[in-house]
């Protein structure tokens, strides 16, 4: 990640927070900051965060020797740092790295409009949305997510969807230098539960959906929604999408009052809703009517004429998001910005993929059970054939949601091929057979037909081989990635690049 290229000095002094105290020279100065040893620069305070196997303490030496000049930390790793090297000690380091890396940094995130989004699904899309419509209202924007880092119009790629916290902040401050005056960005869940967003100011937050995720790292579907819930706790202005099948906004709105702008495409309307429904378009795209209670929306109507290019009704809730995120935000919802959103695109989302071939082919992201389940939703009314699935689960991820993955495929596509996604350290195999426990438990009258193939360039040439004219073929799990990872080693991988070859090479 790149850090500013006019650091100014902060005495760590300035940096403490009670009840922690200093070991050393409270002047010491301090240009910046990290939590990786590797990536010490001279001047930068290192931040040893206790782990769940290994102190980071332990790379203290690593650090000061890469030029760290001081080291925050704990009582527990006190011991592990270089004597004569001043020390910011804490009580809890990991909660506390963000407010810090944001005084390092000269508290950035106050100095930029900052859009927040959570959610299982659809943070990727709407920050894609935010991004266009503050594009086009004339914004200088910033973008953070999984699909990488925009800044301006340079892009960058990332680790995480959300960076560690020292990284996010020296990310800030090098938006504010390059002149960015608003940031779209998405929050996942183990940013807010390890404190990665601690110490940045959100001025609007916004919730998508809850659904079967990440439940290897939270434990549970309680612990899931808090994490995400802390997004909304912490921005001053919060935006709620009340399609949730699963009861979680509803959850959100019971917990913290009032004061929340609600949006919805169905029955639930809220201050923002979809008026006589979402309209699709033969290319995929949609078209709806927003209208906003009691309120105009910046060009002397109740009503937009709303859109979007992604495929799929659900898409409709993002618009609705990134809409009133935007109002919120003060941003006038002009023609201009408003005609931005509907037509912006997603990498890897609901992605075509045109080689002259008479049937549809689509890459998307989907790797949860609802987003699958929302994927072939979508495409179905868009087919004429038959809906082909390919289909993975990540290894050393959540293990539950596989045979429901295979459930759901299993009876939304009228062929279901099994493959790998990112098996990562475990058996692909095993991965599999998870995902066809789920599949084959399915009556018999009620799914598709069912295949496995496990290496995932052949099941994609298997699906463009099934696909005749008006089918449509899904390559479901992998969306914009670019790399498969196997047995701990990443190899180069696009399921779009491989799609269009296989489709080009039938023909």
């Amino acid at each position: 990640m790149p850090r500013p290229t006019v650091p100014v000095p902060v005495p760590l002094g300035e940096l403490l927070l009670p009840p922690g105290r200093i070991v050393g020279d409270p002047a010491t100065a301090v240009t910046g900051m990290t939590m990786a040893s590797a990536s010490v620069r001279p001047g930068d305070l290192f931040a040893a965060v206790p782990g769940a196997v290994v102190h980071g303490a332990r790379y203290a030496r690593d650090a000061v020797a890469a030029g760290a000049v001081a080291v925050f930390t704990d009582e527990a790793g006190l011991a592990e740092v270089p004597e004569g090297t001043p020390v910011l000690l804490g009580t809890d380091v990991r909660n506390d790295v963000g407010r810090i890396a944001s005084r390092v940094y000269g508290d950035p995130s106050e100095r930029l409009t900052v859009l927040g989004v959570t959610g299982t699904s659809g943070k990727t899309t709407t920050t894609y949305l935010l991004e266009a419509g503050l594009r086009a209202a004339g914004r200088t924007t910033g973008l953070i997510g999984t699909t990488g880092t925009h800044i301006g119009d340079e892009k960058l790629e990332a680790a995480f969807t959300t960076p560690e916290a020292p990284e996010l902040q020296a990310l800030f401050a090098v938006m504010l230098e390059r002149g960015v005056t608003d940031v779209a960005m998405e929050v996942s869940s183990h940013a807010l539960a390890l404190g990665r967003v601690n110490g940045t100011s959100f001025d609007v937050g916004g919730f998508t959906n809850l659904s079967e995720d990440h439940l290897d790292f939270h434990g549970d579907m309680g612990r899931y929604y808090e994490a995400k819930r802390r997004l909304l706790e912490i921005a001053r202005s919060r935006v709620v999408v009340l399609d949730d099948e699963s009861g979680w906004a509803h959850q959100l709105l019971e917990d913290l009052g009032g004061g929340m702008t609600t949006v919805s495409r169905g029955p639930n309307h809220g201050n923002w809703y979809v008026s006589g429904g979402v309209q699709a378009q033969p290319d995929g795209s949609t078209r709806f009517v927003v209208r906003r209670r009691a309120s105009l929306l910046g060009m002397q109507s109740d009503m937009i004429e709303a859109g979007c290019a992604i495929p799929g009704e659900y898409n409709a809730d993002n618009v609705l998001l990134a809409l009133a995120m935007l109002d919120e935000a003060g941003v006038e919802l002009t023609s201009e910005v408003v005609s931005a959103i509907a037509t912006a695109t997603v990498p890897g989302r609901m992605e075509p993929v045109h080689a002259g071939q008479d049937y549809l082919a689509v890459v998307d992201y989907s790797h949860k059970p609802a987003a699958v389940d929302g994927a072939l939703r979508a495409l179905r009314p868009l087919t004429k054939g038959r809906l082909i699935i390919v289909l993975g689960c990540g290894g050393d991820r959540d293990r539950g949601k596989r045979p429901h993955m295979g459930d759901i495929a299993a009876r939304g596509a009228d062929l279901l091929i099994v493959t790998d996604d990112n098996p990562r350290t475990e058996d692909p195999a095993a991965i599999r057979r998870a995902m066809l426990d789920g599949a084959l438990a399915v009556p018999a009258a009620e799914r598709g037909e069912v295949m496995e193939i496990g290496d995932r360039a052949a099941a994609i040439t298997a699906a463009v081989g099934a696909a005749g004219f008006g089918d449509t073929v899904l390559v479901a799990g992998k969306g914009h990635e670019t790399g498969q990872e196997i047995a701990g080693v990443v190899h180069p991988f696009d399921d779009r690049v491989v799609l269009r070859a296989a489709i080009e090479a039938r023909a």
